[in-house]
């Protein structure tokens, strides 16, 4: 060992195994990043625009809990909803501009994933987001206001409805939507994020809709649970409301 090293200068082997190793690293990663939501697709073509065998990992296959089955990727599972808006200048790259209703038409704040439209489980199987209603096991802190009862504010100072029930994570023990009842046979359901609560004037407030518009938040199918799917529409609504909710907000502020 001693006459090898007198004829290798170690260090400098160490250095180039070192980025060797470093090359292959970041070539593994790159294509980790392009597991899931990454298809690096042309607009033209539709059609892959990199080497695969170089770009894209190969399938991996992921057993999903409580007998959901399983899920291989990358696959070629694509998003083939229509966008409902268009691009006013020929040159790629450029703004979609909607061309309907954007807040009804799930586009830019209001986008969202198509999850799974089943709800999210806990270990036992069991839905973890439930109403206080059935989770009867669960109460709000005396010293804490309840939220049932209160009203609605919206963005335009109308009353929106009132809530009459609780939303509550029973994993994260925190209150996650609001059950509101419009008045008119609805019932929609307010995420907590969305809502300020107002002391001096006892309501919550919503900056992010008018009342008229809360009237339209996605229902949900059951009144026990609610899916991904139904999540992530009722938070999309919300979100594509503060841009969308009145012309003014998606205009330049100067």
């Amino acid at each position: 060992m001693v006459e090898l090293t007198e004829y290798l200068d170690v260090a400098q082997v160490v250095l180039y195994v070192f980025w060797a190793f470093f090359a292959v690293l970041l070539f593994y990663l790159q294509a980790e990043s392009r597991r899931e939501g990454y298809p690096v697709e042309s607009d033209e073509t539709g059609d892959y625009d990199k080497d695969p065998w170089l770009y894209m990992p190969s399938p991996k296959t992921f057993k999903l809990p409580h007998g959901h089955g399983e899920v291989s990727v990358p696959n070629d599972v694509r998003d083939t909803r229509p966008i409902k808006a268009e691009r006013p200048n020929e040159w790629f790259g450029g703004a979609l501009v909607p061309t309907g209703d954007p807040l009804y038409d799930a586009i830019g704040p209001g986008a969202y994933a198509e999850r799974a439209d089943r709800p999210d489980l806990n270990a036992e199987g069991e839905p973890v987001i439930r109403p206080m209603s059935i989770a009867t096991n669960f109460t709000i802190e005396e010293r804490d206001p309840d939220p049932r009862g209160m009203t609605v504010t919206t963005a335009d100072g109308e009353t929106a409805g009132t809530i009459t029930d609780i939303w509550i994570d029973t994993a994260e023990l925190q209150i996650r939507y609001f059950e509101v009842d419009t008045g008119d046979g609805h019932k929609v359901l307010l995420p907590l994020g969305f809502a300020a609560m107002r002391k001096k004037k006892g309501d919550f407030y919503v900056h992010a809709l008018l009342s008229d518009q809360i009237k339209h938040v996605p229902q949900i199918a059951s009144k026990e649970q609610i899916t991904l799917l139904e999540e992530e529409k009722i938070c999309a609504f919300y979100g594509g409301g503060q841009l969308y909710a009145t012309r003014e907000r998606s205009e330049p502020i100067i």
